[in-house]
């Protein structure tokens, strides 16, 4: 049997990396169960998703959207317009495609595709990432059938879907399983040697990359081991002195990020739903610096979510540029017990099932259609 779905999700990889996660998750329970599936994603074609979905060999629909403004004015008529548009070219192609289901992982873009498959009666499926709902899952997720929520207690938030189930976020498998030991050993840390890793985020952190190449430059840290992951779009300027300190290791992209996330004695990283996601699998001790321009500060939500019940610190962007993280990274560097303490809550914290939970979640969705 084979089993049709459309998915969309847009604007940012934050909205794009779960959507194809999903597609990943339903596809591979379908198959254990002997059946198989297709998947067409929607989206923009000029944005992030027509390249990113493109480039994960999935098929791909473009249609017109636009961000609605938060305040009225002439940009509110004109994206009312793109909406119009771009829901009756959601209509079309869901009668041609005819989709079992519709999986949304938020972004404006969402909004035509979302509109038209509840005019056409087929059920919709949300998927919220953050603790802090996106402006578009929390109107779309009106008479939605199913709202998955990577973050706990949000049955409030969408209090008017039919039903709202905490799945947690997707991440990859290679983040549970680890140790600070066996992690180490891989990355060939020698035994004794205190470890800092900072990771900014696909794009970096200006904030994270200065911090760290100053403290790199400290007498008091000449025997940490600082590994720096600044982004394939750093703007902070990285001078050959920089690069050839002895206890700084820096790249632009890490691909075993759960080794230096498990090994390290202190985590500084930026509090995106899947990095959040990542502390919490890997037991990372973590001080988390919530970008301070992401959408309704929800960055701020995800970190305060973990920090809460123990699992990590928070500190603001403000305070990691003016230099107060500096006191919170000593003191946990010379504090073993409490590099434990977080690591243990954050560990406690982990969902080790999101996919089964999706999967689940999404079957229980389609069979109270039939």
């Amino acid at each position: 049997m084979e089993h049709r779905f459309a998915i969309i999700g847009g604007g940012t990889s934050g909205h794009i990396n779960p959507a194809l996660a999903i597609a990943t998750i339903l596809n591979e329970g379908f198959a254990a169960k002997g059946d198989t599936c297709r998947f067409v994603f929607a989206g923009r074609k000029a944005g992030l998703e027509g390249e990113l979905v493109v480039k994960a060999g999935y098929d791909f629909v473009d249609i017109e959207a636009s961000p609605f403004p938060t305040k009225p004015s002439i940009k509110a008529v004109k994206a009312l317009r793109s909406l119009c548009r771009g829901r009756r070219q959601c209509i079309d192609f869901l009668k041609e495609y005819r989709p079992e289901g519709v999986v949304s992982t938020g972004g404006f873009v969402s909004a035509p595709l979302i509109s038209a498959a509840k005019r056409l009666g087929i059920p919709v499926m949300i998927h919220e990432a953050n603790a802090f709902p996106g402006r578009a899952n929390r109107l779309l997720s009106r008479g939605a059938d199913l709202v998955m929520t990577g973050f706990p207690d949000q049955e409030k938030v969408f209090s008017e879907a039919k039903r709202v189930v905490y799945t947690g976020n997707p991440v990859r498998k290679i983040m549970f399983g680890n140790t600070y030991e066996g992690a180490r050993a891989k990355l060939g840390i020698p035994e004794g040697q205190k470890m800092v890793f900072a990771m900014g985020g696909s794009l970096g952190s200006a904030t994270i990359t200065g911090f760290v190449l100053s403290c790199a430059r400290m007498p008091e840290f000449a025997d940490v081991k600082f590994v720096l992951s600044c982004g394939k779009h750093n703007t902070v300027e990285i001078t050959e002195e920089d690069r050839n300190l002895p206890n700084l290791q820096i790249m632009d992209y890490v691909n075993n990020t759960n080794e230096y996330l498990a090994g390290s004695d202190v985590c500084i990283l930026r509090a995106g739903a899947v990095t959040c996601a990542e502390i919490t699998a890997t037991g990372a001790c973590a001080i988390m610096v919530p970008y301070p321009y992401a959408a309704h500060d929800h960055q701020t939500y995800n970190a305060r979510s973990i920090a809460g019940k123990g699992g990590g610190i928070v500190i603001s962007d403000a305070d990691c540029g003016s230099g107060k993280i500096l006191s919170v990274l000593t003191e946990l560097l010379k504090d073993e017990g409490k590099r434990n303490e977080i690591r243990r809550c954050a560990s406690e914290q982990a969902i080790t099932d999101t996919g089964d939970r999706i999967f689940r979640a999404i079957s229980e969705a389609l069979s109270k259609q039939d």
